[in-house]
């Protein structure tokens, strides 16, 4: 177990995936409470002063001209959580809440948002005592920022609303907080509208995709090696001076890659010499490092967008030191939301080359002498031909998911909120985009592991030798078709687990 101590100067990524994966307890700072109590003072002195100021002394989006009596500001902050925990459909992930729930502590530390630290204090306590909020899946459209989820977050320190149980089914928020031994809090002003004025969902889920974009274009630079050397092709095309002169990083990473893991191969060896093997393999193999290298230097522009935000006031209005409280636009997620479509565009691309290498596995007539769909005996066995068809599947599903959810926008509040981001819906499909490369990468591993086995007696490279064993187990040698969803699952296992990774940069050196 470790702690993620909030600072009043914020957190790390990493911080956020300890907390929301993981079993991290989390604490305050005593810089960071008090930070929040000057932030708080100055909103004391505007509410003593009666002077008009949005969210303190006023009503919300449409209604920021209507003027709010002291003794009903209270009132105010709950029903503004009441109203605005209007999301519908399925719960979101643990992780995505947990890690949304953080966000918006680190964002209240920061000391612009004019809360008591008692308000962070009690996010806190629902981290550490493992209280996950039931928050639905539709009700965000990034602007304000993410209302509707962290509303529905917010809720349950009063006491309402729903937690997720144990075995994912919904709770009552007031059971949660009595065996937890905590109280429900009362909420001043400007307090609730701080609680839900932020993009932490958005953040959040961008967060745990980076992490896991991350180690699926590592495995892809894998299951393509695996792919290409079953497939009898070329390592030349990934000599590091031929992405010397298209100085891309990624691509340098991704055919670097690629190249050391096609070494001490006895496939390989078998046709470096033949002058009548194919002068140029085909794009998918050839061209892995271009595709697959865009997708790391996409990944790398998201990780800087996401780090901007990780140290960003996100806010609405924002308590400034000097004590003026002013309105910004600075719960708008269109970085997030762009970022995200973009990520998801470089993902569905990669998982798509992926899925042209399986076609080629198994079509007999591009396969250099591999049989048929990889079956031995073919036509009476159909071998891995329809997990080709999942793939395609997932393939077109993925081309639909790349659509940017970030130009759409509808008009709410009245007009007043007249242009949103969709980026929730963009780091949401971001993160089904991900899960979907995992399948497809399965599937080529799985078609690479096969087409490796049956290059036999012919020794694979030490990563297809790794690759074998990690999967042999669950999809056996190459013979009649077996019930081949389960292998299917054990090869998504494989891919999103760090394992096989691990082994393989035992014997190769770390990949890039």
């Amino acid at each position: 177990m470790t702690t993620v101590t909030i600072q009043p100067t914020g957190i790390s990524a990493d911080d956020v995936l300890a907390v929301a994966r993981g079993t991290a307890k989390v604490v305050l700072d005593p810089a960071t409470i008090e930070a929040m109590a000057t932030s708080r003072a100055i909103v004391d002195g505007i509410e003593s002063s009666g002077r008009p100021v949005y969210g303190v002394s006023t009503g919300f989006g449409a209604l920021a001209n209507t003027f709010i009596a002291p003794e009903r500001r209270a009132e105010l902050q709950h029903a503004l959580i009441r109203s605005h925990a209007a999301g519908v459909g399925a719960p979101m992930p643990r992780e995505v809440v947990r890690a949304m729930m953080l966000l918006r502590v680190r964002s209240l530390a920061l000391g612009r948002s004019g809360v008591r630290p008692l308000v962070a204090e009690a996010l806190v306590d629902l981290l550490n005592h493992d209280i996950t909020p039931w928050v639905p899946e539709h009700g965000s459209l990034g602007a304000s920022g993410d209302l509707a989820p962290l509303a529905h977050c917010a809720l349950v320190l009063l006491g309402e609303g729903w937690v997720l149980g144990p075995a994912g089914e919904r709770q009552d928020a007031a059971d949660a907080l009595t065996a937890a031994g905590l109280k429900p809090i009362e909420l001043a002003a400007k307090e609730g509208l701080a609680l839900i004025n932020g993009t932490d969902g958005m953040l959040g889920m961008l967060l745990l995709a980076i992490h896991d974009a991350a180690h699926l274009f590592a495995m892809a630079d894998v299951t393509a090696a695996l792919a290409i050397e079953a497939m009898l092709g070329s390592e030349r095309p990934f000599l590091p001076e031929l992405h010397a002169i298209r100085p891309h990083p990624g691509q340098a990473a991704s055919a670097a890659n690629i190249h050391r893991l096609l070494q001490d191969s006895r496939v390989m060896d078998s046709h470096r010499d033949d002058l009548a093997h194919a002068v140029q393999d085909a794009y998918s193999m050839r061209c892995a490092p271009q595709v697959a290298g865009a997708a790391r230097d996409t990944l790398d522009f998201v990780r800087t967008v996401a780090g901007r935000e990780l140290v960003s006031v996100v806010d609405n209005p924002v308590v400034l030191p000097d004590g003026r409280v002013e309105s910004t636009g600075n719960f708008h997620g269109a970085p997030l939301g762009f970022a995200a479509d973009f990520l998801a565009i470089a993902a569905a691309e990669v998982g798509a080359i992926a899925e042209r290498r399986v076609d080629r596995l198994l079509d007999v007539t591009r396969s250099r002498e591999l049989p048929a769909f990889l079956s031995p005996d073919a036509g009476v066995n159909s071998g891995l031909m329809i997990a080709q068809y999942t793939a395609a599947g997932i393939v077109a599903e993925n081309r639909r998911l790349a659509a940017p959810a970030s130009v759409d926008s509808l008009p709410t509040s009245g007009m007043q909120e007249d242009h949103v981001s969709m980026g929730w819906a963009a780091a949401k499909k971001l993160r089904t985009v991900l899960d979907n490369l995992t399948s497809l990468l399965a599937v080529e591993l799985l078609a690479g592991v096969r087409g490796l086995q049956l290059r036999a007696p012919l020794e694979p490279s030490p990563a297809g030798r790794a690759a074998v064993a990690a999967l042999g187990g669950a999809a056996g040698e190459p013979g009649p078709d077996v019930f081949l969803a389960p292998v299917m699952e054990a090869a998504r296992a494989v891919v999103a687990g760090p394992e096989l990774r691990a082994v393989i940069e035992r014997e190769v050196g770390p990949l890039g």
